[in-house]
């Protein structure tokens, strides 16, 4: 299959975003998933079963906007919770999902959801321009069924649009943005912020 320029060129971002986030430790062996939604409205996703740090051009491959791979390779099994984010919000071209230690412990304490609030770093989220703010980042049981958890996720979305990521308990992450360098700057602020919020709780004494 013949690849198109801006697919090239969000496969490479995708490879050296992969190598930013493992150089922070947030992909331990394959885990893990990344998204960039094209200007035609597909998407370029990392395929299953890849070391994130170590990504190739051709370890990311092409879906439709219903998760159907485009160039015969094999997506990751939770590329639906991509597609669905996509779906719901026109202006996301980015979608990241690390298994972070932070976000796997933080599930640990908080159950169904984790409240952060009057923290300066707040504001590295789109909209928020002040400290005095609350951000809810809602936590989901895991789920080896993802059309079934990406259900769920969309009925949380449907009652708060104004979230910027969820965790799924002793799993990892998803955050996402309208550029790779803002779901970056997302995925920083949260692992920083649940680790606030894991010292808090005498949890991370580190």
């Amino acid at each position: 299959m013949k690849y198109s320029e801006a697919f090239l060129n969000a496969a490479a971002d995708l490879c050296e975003a992969g190598r930013f986030i493992d150089g922070k430790g947030w992909v331990p062996a394959t885990s893990g998933n990344f998204s960039v939604r094209l200007p035609d409205g597909t998407i370029a996703i990392t395929v299953s079963g890849k070391h994130k740090g170590r990504l190739q051009i051709e370890d990311i491959m092409l879906i439709d906007a219903d998760a159907n791979p485009l160039d015969g390779k094999k997506p990751s099994a939770e590329t639906l919770l991509h597609t669905s984010l996509y779906k719901r919000f026109p202006a996301v071209n980015c979608v990241l999902h690390p298994h972070t230690m932070h976000s796997v412990l933080v599930s640990r304490i908080f159950k169904s959801e984790i409240v952060l609030e009057n923290y300066e770093l707040l504001k590295a989220f789109r909209g928020i321009g002040t400290h005095e703010a609350r951000l809810v980042i809602p936590v989901f049981a895991n789920d080896q069924d993802i059309p079934r958890l990406a259900v769920e996720a969309e009925r949380y979305l449907d009652r708060h649009r104004d979230c910027y990521g969820y965790v799924i308990a002793g799993h990892g992450v998803y955050t996402w943005g309208e550029s790779i360098d803002e779901t970056l700057r997302h995925l920083e602020a949260l692992d920083y912020l649940f680790d606030c919020e894991l010292r808090l709780h005498g949890a991370n004494r580190s």
